[in-house]
């Protein structure tokens, strides 16, 4: 049913947080330090987490109170709350519709916040009068827009996935890229504004026999 695992909820919100942390960044730089504050960055962060808290134990007090036939039957199924609710002796109704509404909760509402904040923010960008200041604010958002597009892009191919035979291989494989592959790309995204890790893309490109 969902693909979108509760560890995910805080990283699906963080990642609209940066989006805004971003907008005031490009839309009021002046004001940055002012409507940043420490307090307010402090719930910008907490509030994810302590909604992925909320949504966790909800999601678990619900996949607990199902009962399973034969105990050993989630040995050969990737732990993943939609899989284990299926195999469910009893009815899993409540747990499928409630883990289907904060999948898409969480989703469109931080696709939402996303969208909405890059559209000021473009335009934002298109009334600078200055390229430089435009490369300058371009580049302060390119590493943010390339993990939010992997990651949602993951989110929704598995969530478009027909029901097929083929659909549980593309599944796991799409599982995988989303857990395993997403956090081990993320440091490397954001390390692509560091001016030492440019310059080192720059010369391997260049020369790549130096580093072989």
């Amino acid at each position: 049913m969902s693909v979108l695992e509760k560890e995910d909820i805080p990283e699906t919100f963080m990642l609209a947080v940066m989006a805004y942390d971003r907008f005031v960044a490009v839309c009021n730089p002046l004001l940055y330090t002012v409507v940043m504050s420490p307090k307010l960055c402090a719930w910008l962060v907490a509030g994810p987490y302590a909604w992925g808290i909320v949504c966790s134990l909800t999601l678990t007090y619900f996949v607990l109170a199902l009962s399973f036939c034969r105990p050993n039957i989630l040995k050969n199924f990737v732990c993943e709350y939609s899989v284990i609710v299926s195999v469910s002796c009893s009815d899993p109704y409540i747990s499928q519709v409630l883990c289907f509404v904060i999948a898409m909760f969480d989703e469109m509402s931080s696709l939402g916040i996303i969208l909405t904040t890059y559209i000021f923010i473009f335009v934002a960008i298109l009334k600078m009068p200055s390229a430089s200041g435009r490369q300058k604010a371009f580049s302060t958002c390119a590493p943010h827009l390339t993990a939010i597009t992997i990651f949602h892009g993951t989110v929704l191919f598995l969530y478009c996935v027909p029901n097929s035979k083929n659909s549980w291989l593309i599944i796991q494989v799409g599982s995988v890229f989303y857990t395993v592959v997403i956090p081990m790309l993320n440091p490397l995204i954001y390390s692509l504004r560091n001016k030492d890790v440019k310059d080192s893309i720059r010369k391997l490109m260049n020369h790549p026999t130096q580093f072989c």
